[in-house]
């Protein structure tokens, strides 16, 4: 089977998540990856655990599939040398070192590498990226979910700060940095030269702010933690039912009004003024919540979703991750 990035040949030299990453998915769609890691040391992330599988961190399988390996000592100028033959056929070099001087040292930098390869395109993945005030720092990616406002706000009203369970803001600048690489390979069919792409963690973070970040832009008030709810639609979130919790998105007029057929409330709740609009139901959310959830208390959560989902109502359960896998 032919994949889109067939023939392309692809140099990893990144560790933990964002970097390794991006060349999974570009693996994925077809590119020969090879990942270059240091003798013995490797990889900081086949480190983290447990729990581990015959030896090998989950963690680092879990990103690192579709690649060959190979362990350079760049210090070493014969191993250098192999690095530097790698360049000049390679079309892609990835790296997640922060400090700009440090790749010039090793004489890994864009210049030094494009010099040798001009359709050379090089992906730098960092905390804060090479440039601006913060260019050059190191981070990780709870660093970035706390300085770009998502911590803040994650988890309910009278908890502290929550970081997300997994790495979104690694995850995020992993695709980030595979759309600009995608974009650069169309720039470098068309002209035949290569791109330097600088992606950082906290960038891509700040993205995830979306419709809060609009908000703020339009209101100038700052952002309330809500927890499960949505801060423009009702009902819009977990609720109980008899068994376990589900997901009900009502966001529009006839949703709702669907919704209340389902539940047996069309001749009262859909007709009281409180509950009329999405604008009031938000302004009621309490008062329709009270009300809603004791009726679904009355079913099990696989009931409840069965007749949502045959009235087009978007529905699903909440799983635990062993019950979705």
């Amino acid at each position: 089977m032919t994949l889109p990035l067939d023939n392309l040949l692809v140099l990893e030299m990144s560790e933990a998540l964002a970097g390794p990453y991006c060349a999974m998915m570009l693996g994925d769609l077809g590119a020969d990856v090879i990942k270059i890691e240091r003798p013995k040391i490797g990889d900081q992330s086949r480190q983290w655990g447990p729990p581990f599988l015959e030896g090998e961190s989950a963690y680092f399988l879990s990103v690192n599939r579709n690649k060959r390996s190979l362990a350079l000592d760049i210090k070493n100028s014969a191993d250098l040398g192999v690095m530097h033959r790698l360049v000049k056929r390679a079309d892609v070099f990835i790296t997640n070192n922060p400090r700009m001087e440090s790749l010039r040292r090793a004489q890994i930098d864009p210049d030094t590498l494009r010099a040798l390869n001009p359709k050379l395109i090089y992906v730098a993945i960092s905390g804060y990226g090479h440039t601006g005030p913060k260019a050059n720092r190191g981070g990780y990616d709870i660093i970035a979910q706390g300085e770009a406002g998502l911590m803040a706000l994650t988890g309910n009203p009278e908890d502290g700060p929550m970081r997300f369970p997994t790495p979104m803001a690694d995850i995020t600048a992993g695709l980030y940095a595979l759309v600009g690489t995608l974009s650069a390979l169309r720039v470098c069919d068309q002209s035949g030269k290569g791109q330097f792409i600088d992606v950082a963690l906290v960038d891509s973070q700040v993205t995830w702010l979306a419709n809060i970040g609009g908000s703020y832009f339009a209101t100038g008030e700052r952002p309330k933690k809500i927890g499960n709810l949505h801060p423009s639609i009702t009902p819009y979130q977990p609720v109980r039912c008899k068994n376990k919790h589900i997901i009900v998105a009502v966001g529009t007029e006839p949703l709702w009004q669907r919704f209340c057929k389902v539940l047996g409330i069309e001749e009262s709740l859909m007709r009281d003024l409180r509950f009329a609009t999405n604008v009031e139901r938000n302004k009621h959310r309490i008062e329709l919540i009270s009300i809603i959830e004791p009726i679904l208390m009355t079913r099990n959560a696989e009931e409840w979703i069965e007749q949502f989902v045959a009235n087009e109502i978007p529905a699903g359960p909440i799983n635990f991750p062993d019950e979705t896998l």
